[in-house]
């Protein structure tokens, strides 16, 4: 079967349930499964109002559900995996009645042009960009682009806490202006928030079981903060003229480093190290437009938005270039690549690592890459202006999003079950980390009630495992020296 391409001046494009792809050797196989959409009110099988301008999505690690942010809508949409049925909305519309959810100011996000005398700043619609899990999954952290009444982004926004065995809102804090990636580190103790509106990265320190705990530990500025003075009543387009446009952001396995890619300005990839505390520079020699950043099985991977190329180097090789910095820059050369569709932004790996698949925006299409080669080896069509991407644990299932845009397309969000040739499994060093399991404090249970009812966001620039496992080990051997 083929995709549909529907009649209109702008090509937009839009998939179809049954639609299927290969690789010429077989070795991979994608087929469109199903999808929720918000363009077309007869096709009442896959309709879902809830989904407007669907930015990002995260399957849960324990693979049951998974969590749509859906921007212009602001919410967060939840589905179960396998049967796709809505299992809750999640809206970010806050008011006086969830001031209790709010942690104390830290004081790193001065407001500079609303002020409590003006208006009550905690009152708005959170318009939810990309999200992150912590502790085990208990916890989903989501960013809000920026609170409602601040039409250019320009003063601090606001991340929520979900606590996703009840789906409500826990815990609410304050972000700088306009975040937008947020990542958690592997041992679960920092949370990092890249803000694409002033080149800054705030660490949140989530050491405990205890969202009420939680607080800012630093705000790091990449090269300079920017000074925000634009409009209170005219928009501007904040995608562009933002610095270096903060985006993809990683953790080093070990947690030393943080990596924050560079979508605009000089570009190149922003060092943090954690140990230390400190900002390093920026490496540089790799493609410019920098969108999603991910590590796999020893490897550094990129996509490069304008150029719609897939980047790779490996990650040691990375980190040399990092140990040469002067002047807070270094070169990083030696870069593999794949040229995949237009506009490549959300990019994850298969278990094993064979494969890569990005969401590529301009060309309306979700694509393979099979690394052993750093070759396209597949695509299928997506609802036009795919940009948010996440694969199931086992690899079966890749989720995109489809965001709206204002002349059309979009609003969509495509589910595809994915066929391997051969067994995909983990690398062992990721196989281990997967058996440690984090227990949750179930003694948490503040704030059980959900919030209530109460231009998009393009990006158009061109652009706790190691004692779970250490338990595991100490069990296993109290059990064998036992019987025997």
């Amino acid at each position: 079967m083929t995709a549909v391409l529907t009649a209109s001046a702008q090509g937009v494009v839009h998939s179809r349930p049954g639609d299927s792809t290969s690789s010429a050797d077989g070795a991979v196989t994608i087929t469109s499964v199903t999808k929720k959409q918000h363009f077309d009110w007869h096709d009442t099988a896959t309709l879902d109002t809830d989904i407007n301008s669907p930015k990002s999505v995260n399957i849960h690690p324990d693979g049951r559900k998974f969590y749509v942010n859906s921007l212009e809508g602001g919410a967060t949409v939840v589905y179960e995996m396998g049967t796709w049925r809505k299992l809750k909305t999640i809206h970010h519309q806050f008011d006086s009645r969830h001031q209790a959810l709010w942690a104390t100011p830290s004081g790193l996000f001065p407001f500079t042009h609303y002020s409590a005398e003006s208006r009550d700043l905690n009152q708005f619609m959170g318009k939810p960009v990309e999200g992150t899990f912590s502790h085990g999954g208990r916890y989903f952290w989501v960013p809000y682009y920026r609170r409602s009444y601040d039409i250019n982004a320009q003063d601090p926004s606001a991340l929520a806490v979900i606590d996703t065995e009840r789906d409500t809102i826990v815990r609410l804090m304050e972000t700088g202006p306009l975040p937008k990636m947020i990542a958690c580190s592997h041992d679960g103790r920092h949370i990092a928030v890249s803000h694409w509106g002033d080149n800054t990265v705030g660490i949140i320190s989530t050491d405990g079981d205890d969202p009420k705990k939680w607080t800012y530990e630093k705000l790091h500025i990449i090269d300079y903060q920017l000074k925000l003075n634009y409009s209170l009543t005219a928009e501007v387009n904040r995608d562009v003229n933002s610095g270096y446009t903060l985006r993809g952001t990683v953790f080093t396995p070990d947690d030393h480093y943080l990596l924050v890619g560079c979508m605009g300005g000089g570009g190149g990839i922003a060092v943090i190290d954690m140990r230390q505390g400190q900002y390093l520079g920026r490496v540089l020699g790799m493609r410019s437009n920098i969108r999603h950043l991910i590590i796999k099985d020893g490897w550094l991977y990129l996509s490069s938005n304008a150029a719609g190329v897939i980047q790779r180097m490996r990650l040691d090789t990375f980190l040399e270039a990092v140990g040469r910095m002067a002047n807070h820059t270094a070169t990083a050369r030696g870069w593999e690549e794949c040229a995949v569709m237009g506009g490549a932004r959300t990019i994850e790996a298969s278990p094993s690592g064979r494969f890569l698949f990005a969401a590529c925006n301009t060309g309306s299409r979700l694509c393979a890459v099979d690394t052993r080669q750093m070759k396209m080896v597949a695509s299928i069509a997506c609802d036009s202006y795919p940009v948010g991407l996440d694969i199931s644990d086992d690899g079966q299932y890749v989720i995109v999003t489809s965001q709206g845009r204002k002349h059309a397309g979009g609003n969509a969000v495509n589910i595809y079950q994915v066929r391997y040739a051969e067994p995909e499994q983990l690398p062992a060093s990721e196989r281990e980390a997967a058996t440690a399991v984090v227990e949750p404090d179930d003694s948490i249970h503040a704030h059980d009630e959900a919030p209530v009812d109460a231009a998009t966001d393009d990006e158009g620039i061109p652009p706790l495992l190691l004692f779970g496992g250490i338990g595991l080990i100490v069990l296993v051997a109290g059990v064998w020296w036992w019987r025997k």
